[in-house]
C-alpha cells in the first residue's frame, strides 16, 4: 500500500481555514442591548374642551384617519409665503448644513470601523541594487571576482485580526449607532430651526397686526384732536382738552415708531435662519388673520416614536451599551493572522517565475497579563457611561412630555383668554362711544374720552397679541410632537453601509 504525502496548504489556504475556525467559535462577550424603560403616561393631563366647544378638535387623540402633519408640517397653516421660507431651511440653513456633515462623517465611520472585520493587505515593491567591496574582496578572498547584484521584489502582507470575543463588531453597531444618532439630532436640528423660522414669521406679522392696529389709532386720534379744536374754537371746549388730545395722538405716533425695531429684527432673524444674509430678505407687511389649526395631539407612547431627539437619545445608549461589550473583550487573548506572499529574484526575467515565490503564514497571539486594573477601570467606566446615557434618555422623554402639556395647556387658556379679550374689546369700544357721546354733549370732560380711549387700545393691542401666543403655541406643540417625523426614517445598518 502506497501512501500519499499529505498536500501544504497555501497562505491563502491556511488563512481561509484558520478563519472559518475562528469564525465558527467566535462569540460577544457583553450584554446584549435592551430598551430602557421610560415613564409614559395613559394619556396627557390636557383634557378635551367642554362638549359643544368651537375648538374641541385641538386636543382630541390622534385617530388613523386623522390628517397629522407628515413632513411639511407648516403647511397645516395654508400660508403660501411660510411654505416658500421653510422649504429653505432644509437646504441653505448652515446650522442645518453643519448637522448633516456631521451625519455624513458619522456615516463613513461605519464604513472606517467596519473595515477592520476583515483583512488588511498591503504591498512594497522594491528594487535595489548591491556590490560587494573590492577591497575586501581583494585583501581576504583572493581569487574571487567583484560581484554586482540586482534584487527585484514584490511583497504582498496580509494581516488580519480574528474578532474571537466581539469586540470588532460591537465597535461596528457602535459606530453604526451613533450614525444613527447623528441622523435623528440632523432631524431635530432641522425641527429646530424650522419651528424657530415659523415662531418668527408669525412674530413678524403680530406686530404687523399691531402696528396697523397703530396707525387705525392714529387716524382716530387726529379725528379727536380736530374734534377738540372745533369745540375750542367754539368756546366750548378749553385749551386743556386740545392738548390732551395733542398729547395722546403724538403718544400713539411714537408707539408706532417703535414697532419698526421689533419687525425688522423678525425680519432679520427670517433672513438668517434661510441662509440668507438680512439684506437680502422682505418680508411683506400682513396681519396674522386666523386662530391656529386643530393639530391632532396622537397618544403618549406615540411620541417615543415621533420625537427625534428621543431617537438620538435611544441610539446613544445603544452605543453605550456596545461600550461595555468592547472593554469586557479586552480581558481576553487578541488572535492575529499574519500572511506574507511575492515573487523575489536576482534575475528579471525570472522575477514572475513560479520557482521566484516566497511566503509564510502564522498566528499571533496577545494576552496582557499586568495591567494594574486597567481594563478593570474601564469596563467600569463604561458602565457608568452607559448608565448616564439612560438617565439623559429619560429625562429627554420627560421634558418631551413637559413641552407637549406646556403648550396644550398655553392653547386651551389662551382660548379662554382670546374669547374674554374679545369680549373686552366690545366692551371698551361701547364704553368710548358713550364717553364720546357725553363728550360732545358737554357732560363729562375730555379726560373721559382719553381714559377709555386707553382701555380700548390697551385691549385691542392684547387681542393681537393673544392672536400671535396662539398661533406661536401651535408651532411649539407641532414640534413637541415631533413635526410628523418618525423613528422609521432612520437609517438602518444596510442604509449606512450604501450610504443612503
Amino acid at each position: 500500500m502506497k501512501l500519499r504525502a499529505p498536500q501544504v496548504l497555501g497562505p491563502l489556504g491556511l488563512l481561509a481555514l484558520a478563519g472559518a475556525l475562528l469564525l465558527s467559535a467566535a462569540c460577544k462577550v457583553g450584554p446584549n442591548y435592551q430598551r430602557p424603560t421610560a415613564p409614559v403616561p395613559a394619556a396627557y393631563k390636557e383634557v378635551p374642551p367642554p362638549a359643544g366647544s368651537t375648538d374641541a378638535s385641538t386636543w382630541q387623540p390622534a385617530q388613523p384617519s386623522d390628517s397629522a402633519a407628515r413632513g411639511k408640517w407648516w403647511e397645516i397653516y395654508h400660508d403660501p409665503q411660510l411654505n416658500a421660507l421653510e422649504e429653505q431651511v432644509a437646504v441653505s440653513n448652515q446650522n442645518v448644513l453643519a448637522a448633516e456633515a456631521q451625519f455624513r462623517e458619522a456615516r463613513d465611520a461605519v464604513l472606517a470601523t467596519r473595515s477592520a472585520l476583515f483583512p488588511t493587505v498591503t504591498t512594497s515593491p522594491s528594487l535595489s541594487w548591491s556590490r560587494s567591496s573590492n577591497t575586501l574582496t581583494n585583501s581576504q578572498f583572493t581569487g574571487q571576482s567583484t560581484s554586482s547584484v540586482t534584487i527585484y521584489n514584490l511583497p504582498f502582507d496580509a494581516t488580519w485580526q480574528a474578532d474571537l470575543f466581539g469586540g470588532i463588531r460591537r465597535s461596528v453597531t457602535s459606530s453604526e449607532n451613533v450614525a444613527q444618532a447623528s441622523f435623528a439630532q440632523l432631524e431635530s436640528a432641522r425641527l429646530t430651526f424650522q419651528a424657530e423660522l415659523a415662531q418668527d414669521y408669525f412674530g413678524l406679522h403680530g406686530t404687523d397686526g399691531e402696528e396697523r392696529l397703530l396707525q387705525d389709532t392714529v387716524k382716530s386720534y387726529q379725528d379727536y384732536l380736530q374734534l377738540t379744536k372745533d369745540r375750542f374754537a367754539s368756546g366750548v371746549a378749553s385749551g386743556a382738552d386740545v392738548a390732551q388730545a395733542q398729547t395722546q395722538l403724538e403718544t400713539a405716533r411714537a408707539q408706532l415708531i417703535d414697532y419698526g425695531v421689533a419687525r425688522a429684527q423678525f425680519e432679520h432673524a427670517i433672513a438668517v435662519l434661510t441662509g440668507k444674509p438680512p439684506a437680502a430678505l422682505t418680508v411683506p407687511s400682513a396681519p396674522n388673520q386666523a386662530p391656529p389649526p386643530p393639530i391632532p395631539t396622537g397618544v403618549p407612547s406615540a411620541l417615543l416614536q415621533r420625537r427625534p431627539d428621543i431617537a438620538a437619545a435611544e441610539r446613544q445608549m445603544a452605543s453605550a451599551n456596545e461600550q461595555i461589550g468592547i472593554a469586557k473583550s479586552a480581558f481576553y487573548p487578541a488572535l492575529t493572522l499574519n500572511g506574507g506572499a511575492g515573487f523575489e529574484t536576482a534575475d528579471f526575467a525570472k522575477w514572475f517565475t513560479w520557482p521566484s515565490r516566497f511566503w509564510s503564514v502564522g498566528p499571533q497571539f496577545a494576552e496582557t497579563l499586568l495591567d494594574f486594573g486597567r481594563r478593570r477601570a474601564q469596563a467600569a467606566g463604561a458602565q457608568a457611561a452607559y448608565d448616564a446615557t439612560v438617565a439623559n434618555y429619560r429625562q429627554t422623554v420627560l421634558t418631551a412630555f413637559q413641552q407637549v402639556e406646556d403648550n396644550l395647556a398655553a392653547l386651551r387658556v389662551l382660548q379662554n383668554e382670546a374669547q374674554a379679550t374679545d369680549d373686552a374689546v366690545r366692551a371698551a369700544r361701547q364704553a368710548l362711544d358713550i364717553s364720546t357721546y357725553q363728550y360732545k354733549a358737554g357732560t363729562v370732560d375730555y379726560l373721559s374720552v382719553i381714559t377709555e380711549q386707553t382701555i380700548l387700545l390697551q385691549n385691542q393691542v392684547q387681542e393681537v397679541n393673544i392672536l400671535t401666543r396662539r398661533l406661536a403655541a401651535s408651532v411649539l406643540l407641532v414640534e413637541a410632537l415631533g413635526g410628523g417625523w418618525n423613528a422609521s426614517t432612520v437609517p438602518g445598518p444596510n442604509d449606512l453601509i450604501h450610504g443612503k
